[in-house]
């Protein structure tokens, strides 16, 4: 499967080729299949699952926005780390285990880049909700990219 994946995502590879690294590029064709997957999933789970009305457990109760990130986060976050993993990372010697800890990590510092920075971005420097989400975004993809090559998937150096 990752295989037939990479030969695709490589197939758009070549008018890229001077300008960023196939790393890269496989990074971002992975993130944005990643990001296209989360879109639909939390459209079929806000609108089909919960209906638009409230998730109550009995001991917790979610709106339904809430409830649609709450259950798609799981199929994305390991669709992601298997992209990740055998695609824009493939390279990496650390054992999964180790990998899937600190992308989870990331992911959890990019959940409160994004919380705390729409906060300060909207909040107190009045920047409209839009703008300042593509800009934490753009922080987010940053931040993603360099710490999961250098640390999540890093390889290893020989001695």
């Amino acid at each position: 499967m990752e295989r037939t994946l990479t030969k695709f995502i490589d197939f758009f590879y070549p008018p890229f080729r001077k300008v960023i690294s196939l790393e890269l590029f496989r990074y971002a064709a992975c993130g944005g299949m990643n990001l296209v997957l989360e879109w639909v999933l939390y459209y079929v789970f806000y609108h089909f699952v919960f209906r638009g009305q409230v998730f109550d457990l009995g001991f917790i109760a979610f709106t339904p926005h809430i409830a649609a990130f709450v259950f798609k986060f799981p199929i994305t976050f390991l669709t992601g780390f298997w992209m990740a993993r055998h695609i824009s990372f493939s390279g990496s010697t650390l054992k999964g285990r180790t990998q899937i800890v600190r992308y989870f990590l990331v992911t959890v510092v990019n959940i409160l880049i994004n919380y705390f920075g729409l906060k300060l971005f909207v909040e107190v420097l009045h920047i409209w909700p839009t703008v300042s989400y593509i800009i934490i975004s753009i922080i987010c993809v940053t931040f993603s990219y360099l710490t999961n090559k250098f640390y999540s998937f890093r390889k290893e150096k020989k001695s």
